[in-house]
């Protein structure tokens, strides 16, 4: 087994999935907070 070496890892997977996760979040609390402003139109 290698040696470990800081640093040294390609980690471009992980940044491009961070990143998608990252857009889905936010726009899943976009959508959740327009359907709430929704509600509280339609309900009042």
């Amino acid at each position: 087994m290698a040696e470990y070496q800081p640093g040294k890892m390609n980690i471009r997977g992980q940044e491009k999935t961070f990143a998608g996760f990252m857009k889905f979040v936010t726009w899943g609390f976009v959508a959740i907070l327009v359907f709430l402003v929704f509600l509280a139109l339609a309900n009042g």
